[in-house]
Parts: C-alpha cells; structure tokens; sequence
C-alpha cells in the first residue's frame, strides 16, 4: 500500500459532549483553562490540544542539521524514577488532574477503553509525513458512539530526532499534536536519550523536562500552544488505567540492540533497577489476580524483519526470565524503533501473544523488510510473522472491555473517513488466545 501524496484531510478538534449527552467519555480539548493565551490554566491542571484547531504547517521553525549518525560512546545511565518505590506508578486518574475521577468513572461505565499507541514519530525533513499520521488520529474523535474515543495516546519513542534536543520539541512534538485532545505519554526511544557530542545536557534532559515533570505545566518548548508538561514518574513505569495496564521500559541509546540491563556486566554503565521494576510490577499483576490487559511496551522490538535494524534477543530474555519468575506473561508486547509496522504471534507456554513493531508514526523514511513475505509466514515453532506493512505511515487504535483487547492497524492513506482498520488481531484475556 503505497502512501499517496499529502490531502488535505483537516478535522476539527471535538468539543466536550459533541458526543451527545450521553457522551461517557470524551475529555474536553483543553483542561483547566479555555487556553491560547486567553485564560491561564489553573494551577497544577493539565491542558491538551488546543481550542482552536489550526492548519497543519509547513515548515519547521527550527529546520534539522544534526547528523543522522550520532557518535554514541555506549549506552547511557538511565535517569532514577521521582519515587524510591520499586514499581513507580502513573494512573490515567492522574494525569487528567480534577477530571480523572469522573472521566475513569464513565470509561468504566462505558464497558470499554479506546486509546492510540505509534513510536518513531519525529521527523527531519518536515512535518508533512507526520501531520498525515496526527491528522489521521485526530479523526478518531469524531465517532458517532462516544465510547469509541480515545481517552490518551501511548507513545512507543523517539519522540524527536536525531539527537534528544528540547529546541526540536515545538517543531516534531507540540506542534503535530496541537489539535490532539486528550493526554499523550509514554516511553522514550535511542533518539530521545542520544546525547550530541560536546553537549552538555545529560541524556534526556529533554524528555525529562516534558514528560516527566513533577506537576503539569507551561514547557518552554511549546512556543505558544496550550499542552501541558505529561506527569510520568520515569522513564521506566506502570500506567494503570481502565480495563489495561502498560508497563513502559527505557531500552537505552544504541541503534541496536534494546539494552534493560547491565546484562551480567557487559553494560557496567547500568544496573538491575529494571528488572527488579518489572519482576515487581509482574507480582503485582500476580497478587492482585489482576484481570486486565497487560501490556509490556519497550521502544526497541524483540523481532524486526525491517531492513535498518535487528532484534533484541538478550533483551527479550531479560523480559522472559521476568515473567517466568513472576508466572505471568503479557497480552501483547508493543515496540517501534523499526519504521514500519509489523504484526507476530510468539506461542509461550500454550499462551498466543501479538508482539506489534508500529515505528510507523512519521519519521521519513519508512523502511522496507528485507524481503517481500507472502503472510502468514512461520519463522519457527513459536513464532510467526502474521502481517506487515511497510509502505504505509499509520498507528495502532486499541480497544480494550473485560473480556478482550483488540489491536487495529490505521495507515493514515485511508483517509479520515475510513474507521476500517487495515489489520487488527484480538486477544481473550482469560484464554490468552488470539483471533
């Protein structure tokens, strides 16, 4: 499916109770303040998209020159959580600040919870591919039943290339995102943590700054839009929210391979700070007899049949020996860092679980697998690559109840009209199988 060439596909931003009044849970576009400029938020509230929609630009106020080949001198020491707990945690109650009760309360009445998730969305040369994605997403406010809108947007990394750099954030974050109404957290990716050589910010300084902030608040990088710094106690956490649970992992600089440990003291610039957070978070999930989908979200993939990078395979044994201690496995296991989308079922221990490759949210270019697959196509005994596309920029639309989460492909060439997904797979929680 080849990306045809830039429409214009503008959607205004959905105002609160556009749904109708029996619209559970759509969030107003703006929290605590009317926004642009007019009326200052209130004090420790969050604020997202903008009042006002605004066309797309196009151009980037600070154009890229960085090197496309950062001179990365190993993997770099991951910043500590604001918390000295083991599992540091983050609630969607939370990040709606004064809202987040009633809004949990009517996703819950709801019977279900819809949110978008796509990693690798900075781009160096112009925001046109990256609108495309934004644009497309926005359209998914517009739905004639309210509990089929998003209630955030989980980013899988690099939020801004090449290098990790806050004068990059107006251009390849807060403005792509400035009609996008509700939340937006995640993890970072090796951009986001590369430091330029001779720079004397440390790694993440700017990830730090914007999504991890002590209360929300103005960035200094949002120019003169409305969104608010994202609360994340870390770069490593648990996001809890109705019906799903994401843990988020920092799987550090290196093009390849994803690193969440000092991996036996081949990496002594690190520690065992996450595993001890996922064998914590997975016992919890284990004491609480948790129902939920459970979702593991690392940047780097564990399997990739894209052309510019490989797996991660000693990081995937680090998550394995996590959940076997714990007795507990994902529903999914989502990534980027390959720009593309990718779809594989791994079979552990009688479960089906999807691991989704979706580095497919702007950066240009997209990249090619290494050869063309005829789908499904088993790799081995355990695994199969069931679905990819490499042509298309898009994202992953989520939708989670009590009994199943499904996982939908949107490339954005179908247009703002088209809610069809491309590809999709659903997973019963309690059977642990796939469809």
């Amino acid at each position: 499916m080849a990306s045809p060439e830039k429409k214009s596909k503008h959607h205004p931003t959905p105002k609160p109770g556009d749904g109708g009044s029996t619209d559970p849970v759509s969030p107003p576009s703006s929290t605590g303040g009317s926004g642009g400029g007019t009326t200052p938020p209130a004090s420790g509230q969050p604020v997202f998209g903008q009042p006002t929609p605004s066309p797309d630009p196009t151009t980037f106020k600070d154009p890229v020159t960085d090197s496309s080949e950062p001179d990365v001198a190993g993997v770099q020491p991951v910043p500590q959580p604001a918390t000295t707990d083991a599992e540091p945690i983050l609630t969607l109650a939370q990040v709606y600040g004064s809202q987040g009760a009633t809004i949990t309360q009517t996703i819950q009445a709801a019977g279900q919870i819809v949110f978008h998730s796509v990693g690798d969305t900075g781009s160096v040369k112009g925001p046109g591919t990256q609108s495309l994605v934004a644009d497309k997403m926005v359209s998914d406010f517009t739905e004639a039943n309210a509990a089929d809108v998003p209630s955030f947007y989980y980013h899988l990394g690099d939020v801004v290339y090449y290098f990790g750099e806050a004068a990059y954030y107006y251009d390849q974050f807060f403005e792509p995102y400035r009609n996008y109404p509700v939340p937006i957290l995640g993890i970072a990716g090796n951009h986001d943590g590369i430091v330029y050589p001779g720079d004397p910010a440390p790694t993440l300084a700017a990830y730090l700054a914007n999504f991890c902030a002590a209360t929300p608040g103005p960035s200094p990088n949002a120019g003169d839009l409305d969104r608010t710094t994202m609360i994340q106690p870390g770069v490593y956490y648990t996001f809890d929210a109705p019906f799903v649970r994401i843990l988020g992992l920092y799987s550090n600089v290196l093009e390849d391979p994803g690193v969440i440990s000092d991996q036996n003291g081949t990496y002594p610039t690190l520690d065992q700070c996450q595993i001890t957070f996922l064998t914590t978070a997975l016992n919890r999930v284990k004491s609480e007899n948790y129902t939920g989908a459970l979702i593991i979200a690392t940047h780097h993939p564990a399997f990739t049949g894209g052309s510019e990078h490989g797996g991660s395979p000693l990081m995937l044994q680090d998550i394995d020996k996590a959940c076997t201690a714990a007795g507990v496995w994902p529903h999914a296991v989502l990534s980027g860092h390959s720009h593309n989308y990718q779809r594989y079922t791994r079979t552990v221990n009688g479960y089906q679980i999807p691991y989704i490759v979706a580095g497919c949210g702007g950066h240009s270019p997209l990249s090619k697998m290494r050869a063309t697959i005829r789908t499904p196509f088993q790799i081995d005994s355990t695994l199969t690559l069931e679905s990819y596309d490499d042509t298309d920029y898009g994202y992953l639309r989520i939708v989670v109840n009590a009994q199943t989460m499904t996982i939908e492909f949107h490339p954005e060439s179908d247009g703002g009209t088209t809610k069809t997904p491309d590809d999709d797979v659903t997973i019963n929680l309690a059977a642990r199988t796939i469809s």
